[in-house]
């Protein structure tokens, strides 16, 4: 008796002996989607980096050639001499605004760290029944409008006599709801071997937390770090009102006084604006990798 499997086994050999060929994948589609994918790419990039174009062309340039009809590509004339007015204006002190907002970010970035991750690490792994209701009370905070606590949180920095100083400056913006919630998200993921291996070594909860939590989660930190050091830069509403003497302008207040009705300083504003963002931009470029990273990691997706 015979079987007809080594009949069709044959048929389709001879039929690959007729035609000589064999069926490949094609790779038209793959090579046209990757081109079509850096094409959209170098177009966003572009489009991303016409900002920093203007502003460097702007802060290089005269006020006649930022507001003259003749565009040029490039001033024909650069003027290095902008970079160093900013420093030497009598009516801002510019400098001190800049040291000044880097004491408030660092000191701002270090509190919400702390702070957060605290709580957060708290609402994730300590058994309290009513924790859930104090996670949703800290989601509420999020739908509060930021002009309802303004005036109340004025008031109480005032009566302490926090004004034109740090403590007013950096204190109350230390709790962050949504900060809070990114630190719970990613430490409910955190593997909890590595902390009941750290009980049985007679460690506590804050134990866990110093010794085998923080050094475990360096990349989502410095996520964090990243997006609250920018935040605390680019901040101008509560620091102006805060800060009524110059001395305790941070440096998006002093940019805004180059601004005047009588009279608009053009290569000013742009030239100190391009001095303001270069320590974000070090800032963004030394902690980028662990800024996707650490926001992959939080569980949140969309």
């Amino acid at each position: 008796m015979t079987t007809t499997a080594p009949e069709i086994g044959n048929t389709r050999a001879s039929g690959t002996a007729k035609t000589g060929k064999t069926r490949r994948p094609g790779r038209g589609g793959s090579v046209m989607s990757s081109t079509g994918l850096y094409v959209a790419t170098s177009v966003a990039a572009l489009l991303f980096l016409v900002p920093f174009y203007l502003l460097i062309r702007n802060a290089l340039s005269t006020d006649p050639e930022i507001t003259g009809e003749n565009w040029k590509f490039f001033p024909t004339d650069i003027q290095w001499g902008n970079i160093t007015e900013p420093f030497h204006d009598a009516t801002v002190d510019f400098g001190q605004s800049m040291v000044n907002s880097m004491i408030v970010g660092v000191l701002h970035t270090v509190g919400t760290l702390f702070v957060c991750s605290l709580a957060g690490y708290g609402l994730a792994r300590i058994p309290y029944r009513h924790a859930n209701k104090v996670f949703y009370g800290v989601l509420f905070t999020l739908m509060v409008p930021t002009a309802v606590t303004f005036v109340p949180s004025f008031v109480l920095v005032s009566s302490l006599g926090w004004v034109d100083s740090y403590r007013g400056l950096i204190v109350p913006g230390l709790f962050s709801g949504f900060t809070c919630f990114l630190f719970r998200q990613y430490f409910l993921g955190f593997p909890k071997e590595l902390e009941e291996a750290a009980r049985v070594d007679g460690l506590g909860y804050w134990g866990a937390y110093w010794r085998v939590v923080v050094p475990n989660s360096l990349n989502f930190f410095a996520a964090i770090a990243t997006i609250t050091f920018i935040n605390g830069w680019n901040s101008f509403l509560w620091p102006l009102v805060i800060g009524q003497d110059p001395s305790a302008w941070t440096v998006q207040v002093a940019l805004s006084s180059y601004m005047t009705n009588q009279t608009v300083n053009y290569h000013l504003i742009f030239m100190a604006t391009a001095l303001s963002i270069l320590p974000l931009l070090l800032v963004f470029l030394f902690l980028q990798r662990w800024l996707v990273q650490g926001i992959a990691q939080t569980g949140i997706k969309g």
